[in-house]
């Protein structure tokens, strides 16, 4: 199946209800998530990197360990980061319950799709 992004130039509504936005607030929104999804985990891993290396050159143990320390840190919090959007959309789905509506409404904004009526157009095209 596959999923078409959401007109930047359209209307739509959320999961069939009385909500109309424009297409480019779904697909800004799911642009941001895209961006904290990749970019962050990666950024956070290259600073603890660069904090291990600075601690690696100054030769000192408590430096080494502090830095390991901050490393496993940054590490960590990467992969919440990256995980953080999954459990949403999971609990999301759990509350919503058979109301298919409301876990369409955030998957238009989360993923800018318009898949399983997610985003339907206010405008005939």
């Amino acid at each position: 199946m596959i999923l078409a992004k959401v007109l930047m130039s359209g209307e739509y509504t959320c999961g069939g209800t009385n909500l109309v936005f424009s297409g480019t607030f779904p697909y800004l929104v799911s642009t941001i998530v895209l961006l904290i999804k990749i970019a962050v985990p990666i950024l956070l891993i290259i600073f603890g990197m660069l904090d291990l290396g600075k601690a690696v050159v100054a030769s000192k143990e408590d430096e080494i360990k502090k830095g390991q320390g901050l490393f496993i840190k940054r590490a960590i919090s990467a992969v919440v980061v990256f995980f953080v959007i999954q459990i949403v959309q999971i609990i999301v789905r759990f509350v919503s319950g058979n109301d298919a509506s409301v876990a369409n409404c955030f998957n238009c904004f989360i993923n800018g799709t318009s898949a399983s009526n997610a985003c339907e157009s206010t405008v005939v095209e």
